[in-house]
Parts: C-alpha cells; sequence; structure tokens
C-alpha cells in the first residue's frame, strides 16, 4: 500500500524538520518549496534601528527568519536590546539560539495575541509610551504594528527579508499537477506566503488547485488567507507548530476525507 504523498510547501532550508514529522507518522513528503527567502529591497531602516537598539524598549519577532537576519545584521550590537517578544515557539528558539533571551510570548503564536500580551507593556513606568522595533518579513500583515499604534506605542517596522516565488519551483508544480495520478494527498500551508504563492506557482504552470486534494494549515490567519482565496483548509493544526501541523495532516487523512 502506497504511502500518503504530503506536499510542503516550505522554503528549502525549513522544510526538513515538517518531513521528518511526516515521515515518522508515516506519510512521504514531497517538498516543492512555494517561498524563496531574499534581501529586502533596502536594509536602509534594519541597519539605522540596529546602530540605534538603545531607543527601544522591546524587540518583537514575528518569524524565526527575522531573528536570524536581525542576528546577522546586528552582530555585536545584540547586547543592545533591552527587551524581547517572540510570537511562537519556533521563533523562541531562534532568539535564544542567537544569544538573546525571550522576554514575553503569547498564548498563541499569532499578531492578535501577541498585542494582547504586550497589553501591559505599552507605556513605561514614567509615563512614557513604549518604543518598539518590530523585525518581520518586507511584506506581511499589519494588524500588529496598527494595533499597538492605535493603543498608543511608537513602532518602527525593520524589513529584514522578503519571501518571493522559487522560479525552479514552477517546473516542478507542473509535473505535480500533471495528471490525477500525480496529485498529492494533502498540501500543507505554514504561512500566508505559503498559500498565495502556491496559488501563484499553479497559475503561472497553467494549473489549477484540486478540490480533492486536502489542504491543511499551520494557524487562523493561515486559513483565513486559504478561506479567503476560495480553498478553505481541510484541517487546522491546534497550536502553530510544526509537531501539530503534521499530526493534523495525518488525522485529516485517517479521517477518510480523501473524496471530497
Amino acid at each position: 500500500m502506497a504511502l500518503p504523498r504530503v506536499l510542503i510547501t516550505r522554503s528549502a532550508h525549513q522544510s526538513s524538520a515538517l518531513a521528518e514529522e511526516l515521515r515518522a507518522l508515516g506519510a512521504e513528503p514531497v517538498m516543492v518549496p512555494a517561498i524563496e527567502l531574499t534581501e529586502p529591497t533596502s536594509f536602509a531602516v534594519l541597519d539605522d534601528a540596529v546602530a540605534r537598539l538603545e531607543v527601544f524598549h522591546w524587540v518583537l519577532f514575528t518569524s524565526a527568519n527575522a531573528v536570524e537576519a536581525f542576528a546577522k545584521r546586528a552582530g555585536g550590537r545584540l547586547k543592545s536590546v533591552q527587551k524581547v517578544a517572540a510570537i511562537g515557539p519556533a521563533t523562541a528558539r531562534a532568539v535564544e539560539a542567537a544569544g538573546l533571551r525571550v522576554d514575553l510570548m503569547p498564548v498563541q503564536a499569532v499578531a492578535e495575541s501577541l498585542v494582547e500580551a504586550l497589553q501591559p507593556f505599552l507605556h513605561q513606568q514614567d509615563g512614557s509610551v513604549t518604543r518598539f522595533l518590530l523585525v518581520r518579513a518586507e511584506v506581511a500583515r499589519e494588524y500588529l504594528p496598527d494595533a499597538l499604534r492605535q493603543r498608543g506605542a511608537v513602532v518602527t517596522i525593520a524589513p529584514a527579508y522578503r519571501n518571493v516565488i522559487p522560479e525552479g519551483s514552477v517546473v516542478a508544480i507542473q509535473e505535480l499537477f500533471r495528471a490525477r495520478e500525480t496529485w498529492p494527498d494533502v498540501i500543507t500551508f505554514t504561512s500566508s506566503s505559503s498559500a498565495t504563492n502556491l496559488l501563484a506557482l499553479l497559475e503561472v504552470a497553467g494549473s489549477e488547485l484540486p478540490a480533492e486534494v486536502l489542504r491543511v494549515s499551520i494557524g487562523p490567519v493561515t486559513s483565513r488567507t486559504l478561506e479567503d482565496a476560495g480553498y478553505p483548509p481541510d484541517a487546522e493544526a491546534k497550536t502553530s507548530t510544526i509537531p501539530e501541523l503534521a499530526l493534523a495532516v495525518i488525522q485529516v487523512l485517517a479521517s477518510g476525507n480523501t473524496d471530497k
């Protein structure tokens, strides 16, 4: 009996952890990245922020990629970071690997939860407003900075990287979706960008996302992106982590929902 095939759309350097989880659970990972990480259009804002890290009360990270890019640009200036908030466990691990301490992590790995967790820290003890440095992708949801600003905080957004569509993935997508017998059983989506970019890849490849292929999302924000695009997920990870995403894949396969 053939193993169920699961398409992983993460960037190439991030796909191994999910692939290992899926193999351990009895699935065959198929890796075609819908995202490739590259430098932002300009490092000017990030470099300026690094040069004056002392003025920021908090540095906010919403992805491990942002942490890694920040640490590379900051170098010895990392010691000037005051407090750090990480949106979730994977980001927190990257923060610690960079030699920084995580001072705050929300209950859920979504911007809405991070805003609530930061609520008590919007002002300093002397009543002055808190200055946040948000290190993130060049294009990202604006909810986090907008919500903090609406609550009176000062937020500087420093792009650290861009998510782009890998050119080499077009041919792989064409081959994968050329006929029903080559389709994967499940597609995993680990971010809104992976969802948007996969749909763009399919369009370039002259294909469409078959309704029969199961879709599993890592969390509510990614699920909303899929819903807005007309492809609501068949399952969502209980928490926004790779192990829970892999488990959600196996559970949706076990539910027998393979003939939608």
